[in-house]
């Protein structure tokens, strides 16, 4: 079980991480951020990423897709993974995990599995 600073450690020790983020979905605010992307403010991108939550969330209602939640939001950039998973454990309900990956040395697949993996160890 972990809390906001053992899952940031957590999400830094996967494999091409260069930052991290856990965002109160609500406000936009990060609740604690860890690492360094070059040239990337995680504060400001906690807050961007959040407008992607939104729109998805939105967007899925609109689709008629109601008790659907998205496991991950992707963007892919030439060099970097941004991955967005909503958490859904009791103690995460309400934020999402922000990560941002370096493209050339992260494996997609273990991020996403070590995502979940932090969702579930989660403790507010």
């Amino acid at each position: 079980m972990a809390g906001i600073e053992g899952a940031l450690k957590d999400a830094m020790a996967i494999g091409g991480a260069l930052g991290a983020a856990l965002v109160d979905s609500a406000s936009g605010m990060a609740l604690g951020t860890l690492g360094e992307a070059a040239g990337l403010d995680l504060q400001l991108a906690a807050a961007g990423a959040t407008d992607v939550v939104r729109a998805q969330q939105r967007a899925t209602e609109r689709m008629g897709l109601d008790g659907e939640v998205p496991e991950d939001i992707l963007t892919t950039l030439t060099r970097q993974y941004h991955l967005v998973r909503p958490l859904t454990s009791p103690g995460g309900q309400g934020l999402f995990l922000y990560l941002v990956l370096d493209r050339a040395r992260a494996n997609l697949a273990m991020a996403r599995h070590q995502a979940q993996r932090i969702d579930a160890d989660l403790v507010m």
